[in-house]
């Protein structure tokens, strides 16, 4: 039987630090996905749950037990990601005459049976929708993600950016609307 998350936090404030190890083993699968998802690279990714996790650690004993550990760990993890992309946008504003292509920052598998005209529409198409995520402020595109990609209620969305339900809600849809009218010249008219 798997041992409860607020039973482990407790173990963990009592002095038991091996103990923090399963938190982390538990829910790293799901904080790096987050992260992957806000970042969009696997190396800041990793960054970001280590960040997550040892400001977790550091910061145990501010943990109410009346919510989840889940719940908690993501919110820490979302604002690292915010941060570290925030970060990376000031960074690259100041490397001029270097040029990244948003292709190669995507993990992608390919397809040996497609041609290379879908090859190249297929990177087209990444690249347009990479863009239109792009357009987004970082509390839409994280609600867009949370919600369309991770499948999270509008309460956890709410929990995790620390703000109003109805306002999450509002941010997944206006990046609904925004990405929509983004992507509309990829619509196939049947």
């Amino acid at each position: 039987m798997e041992v409860n998350d607020h039973v482990i936090v407790r173990k963990v404030l009592d002095g038991d630090k091996e103990a923090y190890g399963t938190l982390v083993a538990r829910h790293s699968p799901t904080v790096f996905r987050v992260a992957f998802r806000i970042t969009g690279d696997e190396a800041d990714a990793d960054e970001v749950v280590q960040e997550a996790f040892l400001r977790g650690y550091q910061r145990l004993q501010t943990f109410e037990s009346r919510s989840e550990f889940r719940t908690w760990i993501y919110r820490i993890a979302v604002n690292c990601a915010l941060n570290m992309t925030s970060k990376r946008k000031v960074e690259a504003t100041y490397q001029i005459g270097e040029e990244t292509d948003p292709v190669t920052q995507q993990v992608q598998v390919a397809d040996h049976a497609a041609g290379p005209e879908r090859t190249l529409l297929s990177r087209e198409i990444q690249s347009l929708q990479t863009a239109a995520l792009g357009t987004l402020t970082p509390t839409e595109r994280t609600a867009f993600l949370l919600r369309h990609m991770e499948d999270r209620s509008t309460a956890e969305i709410a929990s995790v950016l620390e703000i109003a339900p109805n306002a999450a809600k509002q941010a997944v849809f206006r990046a609904v609307q925004k990405l929509r009218r983004s992507l509309a010249p990829l619509r196939v008219n049947p």
